[in-house]
């Protein structure tokens, strides 16, 4: 497979799994990064062993293909955008961009250009989000009536040390961790038709307490840390969520689905391997385990965690080496804009919602991601990875 220049943009806390991952697929060269701190960008390089760029001469580099976009959200169309009209193709952090206009504004740059864009999250084409697909699209547990989703934590200043935009209009709940959710129930069931939703702020006020610079300092929260949400899917589905950074510990099952023959309960979609359990009717709960098909196997220990927490699998960078896999090929890739769009969209719906009350109509509708099949999953590691 040809060999495609990768340069990262935005060299924060995410940066460091994907130049730690990227080596592991084929199809990818990581050529250099940059970041609106020198010092930070300089950093990563020397510890990665890339050039470090300024934003405009990494847009310059006839060697760079793909520029990797993992700056705040805020910053998200910017970046992509200067991207494209520089003749990039371009892979981005979710959510997509900040607000759905800029977001379709992307995806029409991308397609004039005829230009991949792809967009986070991909854990779908791990090995839990395949396994999950698999066990659906076999019929185990029928046609999906009805699931819940329940993203819940107390958010996210005990761990990360700048804080502050995710607590801002472009975060919270609902855009910073909803695209994993909406984007694993849209690759089970298909396209959101329509969504009620309440919102509130529970705390005005976060306090600090990751290690770093600014610990103690308290920050204004401007969007809503509370929603509630009910999907309603073309398909029928309807499905509760429930995305809350008010909740220090709880017990509900990650994704829960429903169907006319059994349930099934989905594994964490931030995750990349992990079990899927499913029932055939009122029969007792099944676990498949998925960590023996690619990119299924523990392969990460956060240094936040306690000892005994058992490692996941954490391989982001699958939807960048489809990405690249579908450029050489001159095919379609699966963690696409047009996918990235639609979540967006039902995300925004779902905010919304939860500002009138009301029911909001979703746009963008989008078929579901062709499957991937395990051979070719595996064509995407380099020998050794998996």
């Amino acid at each position: 497979m040809r060999e495609l220049g990768v340069g990262i943009v935005g060299c924060g806390s995410i940066s460091n799994t994907y130049l730690r991952n990227i080596p592991w697929f084929e199809g990818l060269r990581l050529r250099a990064c940059s970041d609106l701190s020198p010092e930070v960008a300089a950093a990563q390089a020397g510890r990665f062993g890339i050039e470090t760029l300024e934003f405009d001469s990494l847009l310059q580099r006839d060697d760079i293909d793909i520029v990797v976009n993992l700056t705040v959200p805020n910053a998200h169309f910017a970046v992509s955008h200067a991207a494209l009209t520089a003749g990039k193709h371009v892979y981005g952090e979710k959510p997509l961009a900040a607000t759905v206009e800029d977001g379709r504004r992307l995806v029409a740059e991308a397609e004039a250009r005829g230009l991949a864009l792809g967009c986070a999250p991909d854990s779908f084409l791990g090995a839990g989000g395949r396994l999950a697909r698999r066990i659906l699209d076999d019929g185990r547990v029928g046609r999906i009536l009805a699931g819940t989703a329940c993203l819940m934590s107390h958010g996210m200043e005990h761990w990360h040390p700048d804080p502050e935009f995710y607590y801002q209009p472009g975060g919270g709940p609902i855009l910073d961790i909803g695209p994993y959710y909406l984007t694993a129930l849209v690759n089970l069931l298909g396209a959101v038709a329509r969504v009620q939703a309440q919102g509130s702020i529970g705390l005005p006020e976060r306090i600090l307490t990751a290690a770093g610079p600014r610990q103690g300092q308290r920050i204004r929260v401007g969007t809503p840390t509370t929603v509630m949400a009910l999907l309603e899917f073309a398909a029928g589905a309807r499905v509760s969520l429930v995305a809350s950074w008010e909740a220090w510990k709880h017990s509900h099952p990650v994704i829960e689905l429903y169907g006319s023959e059994g349930s099934m309960r989905v594994p964490d979609p931030n995750v990349f391997g992990a079990t899927v359990d499913y029932t055939a009717r009122d029969g007792d709960w099944q676990a498949e385990d998925s960590s023996g098909l690619a990119f299924g196997r523990p392969n990460w220990h956060s240094a936040a965690w306690p000892a005994s927490r058992p490692p996941q699998a954490n391989y982001r960078g699958i939807g960048l080496a489809e990405l690249a896999a579908a450029v050489t090929r001159g095919t379609p890739h699966r963690s696409n804009g047009r996918l990235a769009l639609h979540v967006l969209e039902t995300l925004h719906a779902i905010l919304g919602a939860a500002e009138t009350g009301g029911t909001v109509a979703v746009g963008n509708p989008v078929e579901r991601p062709a499957v991937l099949a395990e051979a070719d999953a595996r064509a995407l590691a380099r020998p050794g990875t998996l």
